[in-house]
């Protein structure tokens, strides 16, 4: 499971989104259920992703956040040779951040 402290701490300031975006980015891709936002049958690449915070808001015991995901896509079987070809990829999530421990769950919209 993500531990999100910095995004935690940084709840009901100016500084929310830039710290959720940064924490959520170093996480990387192995952290994140993106395999549910593929396209092509593939996997999910190790470039870096993108984060953008669409919208937050207090509900209780946790914070809940509106993600964009910029990531990359794997298509392993392009007709390129045998080469796996890299391709853009998008989806949206929404995080779940507990204010108790600051333990995060994510889940893809629209799978």
């Amino acid at each position: 499971m993500a531990h999100l402290p910095n995004a935690l701490h940084a709840w009901q300031t100016a500084d929310f989104a830039r710290a959720l975006k940064a924490e959520i980015e170093h996480l990387g891709a192995a952290l994140l259920p993106l395999e549910r936002a593929i396209n092509q049958g593939s996997y999910v690449g190790d470039a870096p992703l993108t984060v953008t915070v669409l919208q937050s808001a207090d509900a209780g015991d946790a914070i809940e956040a509106r993600l964009g995901v910029f990531f990359t896509e794997i298509v392993a079987s392009c007709g390129c040779g045998g080469e796996p070809m890299e391709q853009n990829a998008y989806c949206e999530m929404q995080a779940r951040i507990a204010k108790a421990t600051a333990e995060a769950a994510f889940v893809v919209i629209g799978d």
